[in-house]
């Protein structure tokens, strides 16, 4: 069976690939072009007094528009054919982190159950106010960011060939390192899956979710959101809920959880090409999603909009 699963899982890693690939390439690619035209300075100039704010340069707006509106893939493929401090790419890390992916997510929550206004509040919310903090408490990490095998690799360009070669080589080598990266983690995942862990996950984490309001039933829910995100996770998190009949309080306090913190191994190795520490990164999402969900629960029931009714789904 581990031999079977090895072979999916790759398989799985390739077609992952090059799924990702086909954003990352194009949006690395248009960046890096765009950099020598008047239409990427003309945009950063514009949203340079915005990003100012919290802590960031006007460039900056440029990943956070495709991390948000198409996925931190498209993002990463931004930062990687731009220059920014360590600091600034932690910042982005941490805000796509929270913010990323907007419409398909937000999708995946509604159809779970969850009121629009209550995601996008949260996550937005979160990206600006943890930029901010950031941005206050660090003083540090002005240094250029090198970006793993990209490092070294910008050079000026005197003609549209150089450029383009240069633009081609970065998307490249972005894709090279997206595939170190994705299938080894799909090999993982698939070994994972076939042990059926996610079930075992999923009682371990029973106690866990009694800890932060919720009932045990909401197990399932938060373990395939951690494990798979919201996105990958999504057909496993609707049947949970459809299935497991959580109510509408406890989905709406996992979902306020897995928002801040949902595809826990993904969502943190895909920034090591970055450069950056990932690991307070992990702790960062990790932490604040501990902490919103208790807030919110505590608030929820001392305010006596706790109604114990049981959702029900279409």
């Amino acid at each position: 069976m581990l031999l079977s699963s090895i072979k999916k899982g790759f398989l799985v890693g390739l077609k992952t690939t090059w799924t990702l690939g086909k954003i990352i390439f194009p949006v690395t690619l248009m960046v890096a072009v765009l950099q020598y035209t008047p239409v990427l300075p003309w945009i950063i100039k514009l949203l340079t007094p915005v990003m100012k704010l919290i802590g960031l340069s006007g460039d900056a707006a440029i990943p956070l528009v495709l991390g948000n509106f198409l996925n931190l893939y498209a993002g990463i493929g931004a930062i990687l054919s731009l220059h920014f401090s360590v600091k600034e790419v932690f910042i982005l890390a941490v805000m796509m982190s929270f913010s990323h992916n907007l419409l398909i997510e937000s999708g995946v929550a509604m159809k779970a159950g969850v009121k629009l206004w209550v995601i996008l509040t949260t996550r937005l919310g979160l990206a600006f106010i943890s930029a901010a903090v950031i941005n206050l408490v660090w003083h540090g990490g002005g240094e250029p960011a090198k970006y793993g095998l990209i490092e070294g690799q910008t050079q000026s360009a005197s003609s549209f060939a150089e450029i383009l070669l240069q633009g081609l080589e970065k998307a490249g080598l972005g894709i090279l390192q997206l595939a170190i990266i994705v299938i080894p983690l799909m090999l993982v995942i698939q070994i994972l899956k076939d042990l059926e862990w996610l079930q075992k996950f999923s009682k371990v984490m029973g106690p866990m979710t009694r800890s932060l309001g919720m009932k045990e039933n909401t197990s399932t829910t938060m373990a395939a959101g951690l494990i798979f995100g919201l996105a990958y996770g999504a057909g496993v998190m609707i049947q949970a809920v459809q299935e497991d009949g959580v109510s509408k309080k406890d989905i709406t306090l996992a979902f306020i959880f897995l928002v801040a913190c949902h595809a826990v191994i993904e969502d943190t190795l895909i920034f090591v090409p970055l450069g950056i520490p990932v690991w307070p990164l992990f702790i960062i999402r990790l932490g604040v999603a501990i902490m919103l969900t208790l807030i919110v629960g505590t608030i929820w029931k001392r305010s006596g909009m706790v109604t114990r009714k049981e959702a029900s789904y279409d």
